[in-house]
């Protein structure tokens, strides 16, 4: 089990999480290949739209991915991409990343800078990283002891 954090905006999130998908990196296979079956996944949303609209710097849903390997979806004529299927968990709410940022593995040595660190599609965090996120989002403790 590896966790991740995936970078998209929140209207894209919003998506995945309605179609129970991640896709990462505009649907490139290489940003999602490395995602396996139990891994976790958080997203964290810098803005509303992709490059636009009011920012949001918030982790905005986490689940489990639940494909053995990516796959391609039709989703227009010419726009194919990868994805792998999610288990997103219900009733979270998003979790402003300021107020995480000196507790993160992550981001706790780089305060001042840590909107670098959230560029790209993708960043593999820490068991302790995700729980930290898990229960800022209200996720049940429960759920929290699956995080190994």
């Amino acid at each position: 089990m590896t966790c991740w954090i995936g970078v998209a905006s929140a209207d894209h999130v919003s998506a995945g999480v309605e179609g129970g998908f991640a896709q990462l990196g505009h649907g490139r296979h290489d940003a999602v290949k490395a995602l396996h079956r139990d891994d976790w996944l958080v997203y964290y949303s810098p803005r509303e739209g992709m490059g636009k609209g009011a920012p949001v710097q918030a982790f905005t849903a986490i689940g489990r991915v639940t494909s053995d390997k990516p796959y391609h979806a039709a989703q227009s004529m010419d726009f194919n991409p990868y994805r792998v299927n999610v288990d997103y968990f219900p009733g979270v709410t998003p979790a402003p990343i300021r107020p995480l940022l000196g507790f993160l593995n992550l981001t706790r040595d780089h305060v001042d800078n840590w909107g670098l660190l959230m560029r790209g599609p993708k960043r593999r965090i820490t068991p302790e990283d995700i729980r930290c996120i898990a229960k800022a989002m209200g996720l049940p403790s429960d759920n929290l002891t699956r995080i190994e």
